[in-house]
Formats: structure tokens, C-alpha cells, sequence
């Protein structure tokens, strides 16, 4: 499999991810057990945010990128489209604090309300 593609489908991974930390305490209204997979995706996005690490996803998908020769993002629809949604241009420190606090605080509102239909 070429190390373009390999790069891309990393990236889709990246943004699932991405998703399913943010909002994947939605599934635990319908599915309890959920929170057991979805709690540590959550722990470990916030303690990258706030702790401003980079995520390991992200060297390894460069890597990739250099391995098939690319020096950046192509116009395909996921450097186009989705890469801008992972890697915003304006990240700065505060910002990723911000992030790292946003999903703190929308798991820890819909974990409330699961909570008290329970």
C-alpha cells in the first residue's frame, strides 16, 4: 500500500478519534458500556491539549507523508477538508488549553445527564 494512502486513511483515524473523544459520550445514552472505551479517549485528548503534547498519530503521519515523497498536505479532499479541521492554522497555546477545557466540559454535561437518568 503506498505511504500517501497510508497517510490519509492515518488521518481519517486521527479525526474519528477526534469525534468520537469530543462527542462520544452521546453513545453512552443509548450504550452505558460505552464510557469504558469512550472515558480514557477523553482523558487522553484533554492531557494532550492542556499538556500541549503533540499526539503521537501526527508524527507517525508525517513520517508517512516523507516516505512517499510528499513535503506537505496535497489538494486531495482530506488536505483540503479534513486536515484544517485536526490542524488549525491559528493554534496557539490558549487555544489548545481551550480545546482541552471544551471537551472536558461538554463530556462532563452529557455524563451529568446520563447520570441522572440513570
Amino acid at each position: 500500500m503506498p505511504y500517501g494512502l497510508l497517510a490519509d486513511l492515518l488521518v481519517l483515524l486521527h479525526f474519528a478519534f477526534i469525534l468520537f473523544a469530543a462527542a462520544g459520550g452521546l453513545l453512552c445514552l443509548r450504550w452505558r458500556r460505552a464510557a469504558y472505551v469512550h472515558l480514557p479517549a477523553v482523558g487522553w485528548s484533554a492531557l494532550v491539549e492542556l499538556a500541549g503534547w503533540i499526539c503521537p498519530l501526527t508524527p507517525w503521519e508525517n513520517r508517512l507523508r516523507w516516505q512517499a515523497g510528499e513535503t506537505g498536505y496535497g489538494g486531495d479532499f482530506i488536505g483540503q477538508y479534513i486536515l484544517p479541521l485536526i490542524y488549525p492554522a491559528g493554534l496557539t497555546r490558549g487555544v489548545q488549553i481551550a480545546l482541552g477545557l471544551g471537551v472536558l466540559a461538554l463530556n462532563a454535561a452529557v455524563y451529568a445527564y446520563v447520570w441522572r437518568r440513570r
